[in-house]
């Protein structure tokens, strides 16, 4: 979810270099662009078809198998992310597929001590799949059909509620797991298979309808991800735009870098967590996949950098990249700049690490694990150092100022807490 807490104005200087390779830079970052979402689109049928399986023979082994196919649809999607920003088109698609944290009381059942509906979200704890029939902002919706276009078009964002997360990875995620009701302890959402057992043996009532929502959310997941695939083809429209003028191009790279590293991956998804101690903060809370995110977060804005993106099959797209661009002009802020992008992946690889032997990331978030902290924080630094680098790069290339994205939890904390 896009949670924009600062942003500036983009401002391109009258005086950048004339670089005669910024237009095969765009190319390359472009064809990054297409074959990381082109990816993400093939991982995301193959989720499909093991959640097809799960729906037709629902057992441990087949809940199991989805499971592990919606961890690694996430692999090529958040490596994706380094193209929000920059790029409108991208960003305004992004809460389609990727808004959180969400209201999951809208979707399913939850447990008693989730709550009902709020003063800030009256629809918190809709339960779509158990009511057929609903009143929604005054009007009643017939949803006996659960449909893509009744998600995408009635429930998503319910009552302008950012929190009504309706689709995407996200939603699928909680009707995979479950509630992660582990609070900063140990273990991820815990949904028996047996949710999704048609007659006799269906457990929490519904069986057919939640079969039929997880079946419908992910066919939405993948016709956006066809959307913006085809955006980044040789025809299509966000290519043209970025490529219509090379400046504002460079521009739009560089902002994805920065705001990514720093409003969102440094501040709002990692740094706020630990300010509140909250494993509600997970980005992937429900299948304690967080480190994963943020890890390949950075992998996405290091691919850019580079030039070069390893696709899901194991070859390799790369070509002309911003790393040459700026080491043309500064030789001594790219090598800084890789070395710092470098060492942030390293940052996040201890995390990974760490929560893969065992020390899952909501108890690296509960309160007094300095430990947990330490991993997190030390990971938060290195995002901050590899920002000043990019704004670095931004004055060698030439460019007045581009606006970050911001976040409260690096720019105010006090505000947090209010």
């Amino acid at each position: 979810m896009k949670r924009t807490l600062l942003t500036s104005t983009l401002l391109i200087g009258l005086a950048a270099p004339a670089l005669a390779d910024k237009a095969a830079v765009l190319t390359t970052y472009s064809d990054i662009a297409e074959a990381t979402f082109g990816d993400s689109l093939i991982k995301a049928k193959e989720l499909q078809a093991a959640i097809e399986t799960l729906i037709s023979d629902p057992t441990d082994a087949s809940l199991a198998a989805a499971r592990a196919a919606w961890k690694a649809a996430r692999v090529p999607y958040l490596q994706s992310e380094v193209f929000r920003f920059g790029n409108p088109a991208v960003d305004d698609w992004e809460g389609k597929v990727n808004a959180w944290p969400l209201d999951e009381g809208l979707i399913d059942y939850v447990d008693t001590s989730y709550g009902g509906p709020s003063d800030e979200n009256e629809y918190a704890a809709l339960n779509v799949i158990a009511n057929p029939t609903f009143t929604l902002s005054g009007t009643e919706i017939d949803a006996s059909a659960i449909t893509p276009d009744l998600i995408a078009n009635t429930l998503h964002e319910a009552d302008e509620v950012e929190a009504n997360v309706a689709s995407g990875y996200h939603a699928i995620e909680f009707l995979l797991w479950g509630q992660d009701l582990n609070g900063t302890a140990h273990g991820a959402g815990n949904r028996p298979y047996t949710d999704y057992v048609q007659g006799d043996g269906c457990t929490n009532g519904n069986c057919d309808r939640r079969s039929s929502y997880l079946s419908a959310a992910t066919e939405l997941l993948i016709s956006d991800l066809e959307h913006i695939t085809e955006q980044w083809s040789d025809t299509g429209a966000s290519r043209a735009a970025l490529l219509s003028d090379t400046d504002a191009g460079i521009v739009a790279i560089l902002t994805g870098m920065g705001s990514l590293s720093y409003g969102e991956l440094a501040g709002e998804r990692m740094k706020l967590g630990v300010l509140l101690n909250d494993p509600e903060e997970e980005q992937d809370c429900f299948s304690d996949n967080t480190h994963n995110s943020h890890y390949y977060d950075g992998l996405g804005i290091r691919n850019v950098y580079f030039g070069d993106y390893v696709r899901a099959d194991g070859t390799t797209v790369s070509g002309e990249s911003l790393s040459s661009l700026v080491a043309e002009v500064a030789p001594e802020v790219d090598t800084e700049l890789r070395a710092n992008l470098n060492q942030t992946m390293i940052e996040l690889a201890q995390i990974k690490t760490a929560a893969e032997a065992g020390f899952s990331y909501d108890q690296m978030l509960e309160q007094g694990n300095d430990a947990g902290e330490e991993l997190i924080l030390s990971a938060v630094d290195s995002l901050l150092t590899q920002t000043r680098s990019i704004e670095r790069a931004v004055t060698a290339l030439g460019l007045d100022q581009i606006g970050f994205e911001g976040s409260d939890s690096l720019d105010n904390p006090n505000a947090v807490f209010q």
